[in-house]
């Protein structure tokens, strides 16, 4: 048994691709290795701005010799066919044996691979990933061939026993490999031999390179965090930035650096953006305040003054990135609190386009503003206010703050809509009314918010049904599965009851054909259509919380299947109720019922739905059925009108022990036909009443 170590040394690998990078490594040179032969007990891959390393242990010293017996062609076969199973399998005629078959007489072969060193395999595998490395982006440099990331300058692949190590011998466009790397580039340049990858990575540690990011991250973290806590600080939390800044340094430094007094009353969002942006800044923030006051570098390297120098080269070059943004703050305040205020954006916004079907945003404005008043009773918001918010909530898209950092779009609104004189409530609905944006956001609950929030995606959905741009396979180039996700999820996560055809589709159709004047085809199809894509979103949604497709197929086969809030009330109160052993005992009941009563009605070619007659009943459990009905029925009506959907669930259950014992006791298919007609519309009246609440007809099981 060997482990292999092997490092790819070059310039500086973005951070971004580190990781992938690493991954992508590991299993080339794994999968090579084992569809060799080359098994392996373990391996793990690294990345640093300067190297990828990929350690395997417990790799067999050479493949195993392996006998494979082939089946040939015919004996009779032609000669032409028998020369070309010969050549596939690199035997001569005298190596083939003829065996009688069912099938005839059949050649065959007996083919002996003997087994080759660990290091032929590993030099041919290697050589073979780094020439076809998956990279993004690579480059060509000098006279070679070779494509790397950026330049590749040596390549350290070793075997380690425990009686020593050697070099797997390998040349990949005049690189040769070796036992040799280098550490930091300005800490320790110099070159550093190794026999192995414990060895590997305490010379590397001494040589200023952290090779884990792990390790790096958690060092970034917790001395950002320590010295911000020395002054009374804290770092804002930011994952990505942490990653990022880890694949950025070998030998992390953090430095704590000041904001200019100018700039600290910039809005923290802004600070804290530019901050990450240009310059991969951490913000530091005061508990007390919430102001952002400091920021955290890290820096490469330790240096003889501590740092100083590095954090006044940072101080300079932030402050000359924050004038500018302050220079972008005190510019749109001066708009937005002007005569014209945010309508002057909105101006400007008549020459944006939206979509070249849809219009310009300035239109999508206007259809947000007359759907998102229709929508406001329903959702609890005053008219006037939603269409206020509505009319300024994608303004700042104008500004110049939101031009510079796009990702501050909504954001920036609400603090240019309250400088403008705005009401807290039409404020918030500039940032709020894009949420969700993603499956774990918080979605708007702010009654405004909401209505505007449903207005836009609403509008996007029924815009883009109406010029046939809907979602095709994984291609959904306007996010259109998100934006149903967020009216679903606002919907449900809010408790609101709104029919989405009648009262928002409906009436988004109606703006869309008066404000672009133009007609929409099949307008009742298309409107079909989104409500089943809605439904299919919606059954991603509740997958995720543990309710069946079939479930939800059950509830969406009910009339008001358009009012999302309902539909999933009703679907989760059916999946508790499947849960219970009566439910589940009841459903198995159910079927019998519908089954029998299904057979009965195509053979007799008449429909039992005349209402049964207690009267007709011969058995005590066919009584105790109909006290059972009547009792469920005088529960399950007033809760399905009230919307109660659980009492109704509850009460459905109920009736298993009666059916039970009515299906045990009691002969259908009697002889006595007026008899036989009484408990045919018996299960009749059983079939309507489960079904008045799921059509469990579509339940599996």
């Amino acid at each position: 048994m060997a482990d292999l170590l092997i490092e790819l040394f070059s310039e500086e690998i973005p951070a971004r691709m580190q990781a992938r990078a690493a991954d992508d490594l590991k299993k080339l040179m794994t999968d090579g290795m084992v569809e060799a032969g080359l098994t392996y007990a373990s391996a793990a891959a690294f990345a640093t701005p300067r190297r990828l390393c990929l350690t395997v242990e417990g790799l067999l010293d050479a493949s195993p010799r392996t006998v494979e017996e082939r089946k040939g062609p015919k004996a009779d076969a032609p000669e032409k066919a028998i020369e070309g199973f010969l050549r596939g399998a690199g035997l001569t005629r005298d190596d083939l044996v003829e065996r009688d078959t069912p099938k005839g007489k059949i050649l065959f072969a007996t083919i002996t691979k003997e087994g080759r060193p660990a290091a032929d395999i590993i030099a041919e595998v290697l050589e073979q990933t780094i020439r076809n490395f998956p990279w993004a982006k690579s480059m060509r440099w000098g006279n070679g061939t070779l494509k790397w990331v950026r330049p590749l300058h040596s390549i350290l692949c070793i075997l380690s026993r425990e009686d020593g190590a050697e070099v797997v011998p390998l040349d990949v466009d005049g690189i040769t490999s070796g036992n040799t790397t280098r550490g930091h580039r300005f800490l320790a340049p110099d070159e550093i031999t190794v026999n192995g990858f414990d060895d590997y990575t305490s010379k590397l540690k001494r040589a200023f390179v952290v090779l884990d990011s792990a390790e790096r991250r958690d060092t970034i973290w917790h001395d950002a965090t320590n010295v911000a806590f020395a002054s009374g600080l804290e770092v804002v939390e930011d994952a990505g930035l942490l990653a990022e800044v880890a694949g950025l340094v070998e030998w992390p430094v953090v430095l704590m650096g000041r904001i200019g007094d100018d700039f600290l009353d910039l809005p923290p969002e802004v600070l804290q953006t530019s901050m990450k942006e240009h310059q991969k800044f951490f913000s530091v923030r005061n508990p007390k305040t919430g102001r952002i006051e400091k920021f955290i570098t890290v820096a490469n390297r330790t240096t003889a003054d501590n740092g100083v120098t590095i954090l006044a080269g940072n101080e300079k070059v932030l402050s000359a990135r924050l004038a500018d943004a302050k220079f972008f703050w005190d510019n749109d305040l001066r708009i937005a609190q002007s005569d014209a205020g945010m309508g002057a954006w909105v101006e400007n916004l008549k020459n944006v386009t939206f979509h070249n079907k849809l219009g310009t945003q300035a239109e999508l404005i206007e259809r947000m503003a007359v759907l998102a008043r229709e929508l406001a009773p329903m959702v609890g918001a005053d008219p006037d206010d939603a269409e206020k918010a509505a009319r300024i909530a994608k303004a700042d898209l104008s500004s110049e703050m939101v031009y510079e950092f796009p990702e501050l779009q909504g954001l920036m609104g609400r603090y240019y809509a309250k400088a403008a004189g705005m009401s807290d409530a039409v404020a918030a609905a500039s940032e709020e009314h894009y949420a969700p944006l993603g499956p774990s956001d918080d979605v708007p609950t702010a009654p405004v918010s909401v209505a505007v929030a449903l207005a836009e995606k609403i509008d996007k959905l029924t815009g883009f049904w109406a010029i046939d741009e809907k979602p095709t396979g994984s291609k959904d180039p306007f996010a259109l599965r998100r934006a149903a996700l967020g009216v679903i999820r606002t919907l449900v996560e809010n408790d609101l009851s709104v029919r989405l055809v009648d009262e928002g589709i409906r009436v988004s159709n109606t703006v869309l054909t008066t404000t672009l004047k133009f007609s929409i085809d099949g307008v009742e199809e298309r409107m079909n259509d989104l409500l089943s894509f809605l439904h299919d979103r919606l059954k991603v949604y509740l997958k995720d919380q543990g309710i069946r497709h079939d479930i939800i197929d059950a509830c969406i086969a009910m009339e008001g299947n358009d009012d999302l809030t309902l539909l999933v009330k009703r679907a989760r109160a059916l999946s508790d109720t499947l849960k219970t052993d009566d439910g589940e005992n009841l459903l198995q009941a159910f079927k019998r019922a519908n089954n029998i009563l299904s057979q009965a009605e195509q053979a007799d070619g008449v429909e039992y739905s005349y209402g049964a007659d207690v009267k007709f009943a011969e058995t005590d459990e066919e009584r105790a059925l109909f006290a059972a009905l009547d009792q469920a029925e005088g529960v399950i009506t007033p809760a399905m009108a009230a919307q109660d959907f659980t009492t109704a669930m509850s009460a459905m259950a109920s009736l298993r022990p009666a059916l039970d014992a009515f299906f045990e006791a009691v002969q259908i298919n009697t002889d006595n036909g007026a008899v036989r007609r009484n408990r045919l519309n018996l299960l009749s009246r059983i079939r309507t009443l489960c079904t008045s609440v799921a059509d469990l007809t579509r339940i599996d099981g």
